[in-house]
């Protein structure tokens, strides 16, 4: 696997011209020309990076999945996610793509905050689409980065990270409101997590029961942990684990109640390999050990 690993190197494979900031660049989609390069057909870059496609076409592979992006398309990626790009499907349009290195976080409270920033794990396939006036306020953003990058002094990297510190609490927002505005899709997903989640719980579907994760869920779903808990939380006020833990716990107390099954049989039922554990959440989440509530029925 290819590491690109500078963002002076970037602009090499970009046959663009020397950043003018060692760390960060705001580079313009129209300047860009491909090597052509194995690099591309399987690569890592060690920074971040966030592309406002406008007029973009192209395809571009994380994993097994693959993206073909159009414009309105906003996309994040951290440092070390393993990418492909098919050089003879790209056509660069217009658009932006602003990358920095983690060292230009060093000593500054973004470079703990940035991990809450949950889109830069987002799949491809959960890219932000646009209006026009929400391009148009990232792009004045990006023009006042790449214009600071010209000025490299003590004030250089407060004054550019309050910039990209402002345009993720932006990609925020604007997550939000796709996430509100796409009510249709959403609800679907919404109702085909409840019915997973059910399936997974019902005894006579699980044959090697094993704990669900957030992890299974989101693949089953073919979405990303931190998509799904968004789109979870911001629909619903809770994350995919505590829906998970939800029903769960309902399993339990439906088996507590209704059968005479031990607390271990039902602690494997529900995927723990140790009822301690089960007994551990259950106590958790209720003030009551399952013993505790199975005797309220008796």
């Amino acid at each position: 696997m290819n590491a690109i690993s500078s963002v002076s190197e970037f602009h090499r494979l970009l046959s663009l011209p020397q950043p003018r900031h060692p760390l960060v660049s705001v580079i313009n989609l129209a300047d860009t020309v491909f090597l052509e390069d194995d690099v591309w057909k399987g690569f890592v870059n060690r920074f971040y990076c966030v592309a406002l496609k406008r007029e973009a076409r192209g395809k571009v592979r994380y994993g097994q999945q693959h993206y073909d992006y159009d414009k309105g398309v906003l996309s994040f990626t951290a440092p070390n996610q393993v990418q492909y790009l098919d050089l003879n499907n790209v056509e660069c349009g217009s658009g932006y793509l602003l990358v920095f290195h983690p060292d230009f976080l060093l000593a500054h409270p973004l470079a703990n905050n940035i991990n809450r920033y949950n889109f830069f794990s987002y799949a491809v396939n959960e890219a932000l689409h646009l209006s026009a006036e929400e391009e148009d306020d990232l792009i004045t953003i990006l023009n006042k980065i790449d214009k600071e990058c010209l000025h490299i002094d003590k004030y250089t990297q407060e004054i550019i990270l309050s910039q990209i510190e402002l345009l993720l609490n932006y990609s925020n927002r604007f997550y939000e409101r796709q996430f509100i505005t796409r009510k249709n899709h959403n609800h679907q997903l919404l109702a085909k997590f409840e019915c997973l989640v059910d399936e997974y719980f019902d005894s006579s579907t699980i044959r090697q029961p094993e704990l669900l994760t957030v992890q299974c869920i989101a693949e089953l779903m073919n979405l990303s942990p931190n998509y799904l808990s968004d789109l979870l939380r911001m629909h619903t006020g809770q994350n995919t684990q505590q829906h998970i833990h939800q029903r769960l716990i309902e399993k339990a107390k439906e088996k507590l109640s209704t059968t005479n099954l031990s607390v271990s049989e039902i602690a494997y039922m529900l995927g723990f390999q140790h009822a301690q554990s089960f007994s551990t959440l259950f106590k958790k989440k209720t003030s009551l050990s399952p013993l505790e509530f199975r005797q309220i029925f008796n």
